[in-house]
């Protein structure tokens, strides 16, 4: 039966969600929202442990992660418009070059970076040898989360990276899901999905009638936070808004049938979300070329 309700959901998203093409080459996925292209760069595929996990029974280990751990990745992505190269997040910087390259892509080709928040595995390769990886991009940043690094004590490499970019640096005000706001360039504007870090933010895509949400960390072991979305995890900075707003996301994305991206969904990245009518919670279903 729930194979049946599975098959059933991938057909009617390939067939409604969006007026897309999907292609993979090493690690890279690429993605089509409009005339925008999304393309998953790829830092790492691997297993999460069950210990990260905060709130998980013994009976949800057992029926979505037995073995005691679940698939993990860390993703950065890239965006190509019709008149810039954006890139959303910078990943621990291991593959990113590579990554780039791979698309055709040098750092100086990218005109803006989109930051959903500042942990090292997001801002990694925002600097090389001290100086800015991306000297012509414009980079914005949450304003909550900028205050929040700012704060004497607190992460010293996201200091550096706020310092290296001041003169290119946009701080702004994240929207709620479904709300009216204004664009922070065209077609992206930033959504508010904090408790992860008190400023992460999502970006939403919008080209040509068609949207995708880049939700960053709203889910880090999606084996188990789909079924189970009041599951946290140990690297959640307020765990109650971190599920406050991972169930507010997957309702929003699953009511409008929005494709998602997340920077820690095993490969290829990105898919999309539905309602598990049998079991409850949500499944989701990885995009395919």
């Amino acid at each position: 039966m729930r194979k049946l309700f599975v098959f059933l959901l991938t057909i009617y998203f390939m067939s409604t969600a969006v007026n897309m093409y999907a292609q993979s080459v090493g690690n890279v996925f690429t993605f089509k929202v409009g005339s925008f292209e999304l393309t998953l760069l790829s830092e790492g595929q691997g297993q999460g442990n069950k210990g990260v996990l905060v709130g998980a029974t013994d009976e949800m280990l057992r029926k979505y992660a037995p073995d005691g751990t679940f698939p993990n990745a860390t993703n950065a992505f890239f965006v190509k418009t019709p008149d810039r190269n954006i890139l959303i997040d910078a990943g621990y910087g291991r593959n990113l070059f590579d990554n780039l390259q791979s698309i055709g892509i040098t750092p100086d080709k990218v005109d803006v970076v989109l930051l959903t928040h500042m942990h090292g595995d997001h801002i990694g390769g925002m600097l090389r040898e001290g100086r800015p990886s991306f000297p012509n991009a414009e980079i914005y940043l949450p304003q909550p989360e900028r205050d929040y690094w700012m704060t004497e004590g607190r992460g010293q490499q996201a200091r550096d990276v706020i310092a290296a970019y001041k003169d290119k640096l946009h701080l702004f005000q994240p929207i709620e899901a479904g709300g009216q706001g204004k664009p922070l360039i065209a077609g992206v504007t930033g959504i508010a999905a904090y408790g992860h870090t008190p400023g992460h933010t999502a970006y939403l895509l919008e080209s040509d009638g068609n949207k995708l949400l880049v939700w960053g960390d709203l889910t880090h072991a999606m084996a188990i936070q789909m079924p189970y979305p009041q599951v946290a995890v140990t690297y959640d900075v307020t765990p109650e808004d971190a599920v406050a707003y991972r169930k507010k996301i997957l309702e929003y994305v699953e009511a409008n049938k929005i494709p998602v991206a997340g920077m820690h969904i095993a490969f290829p990245g990105i898919g999309a979300v539905a309602k598990d009518a049998v079991a409850g919670g949500y499944v989701f279903i990885p995009a395919t070329r």
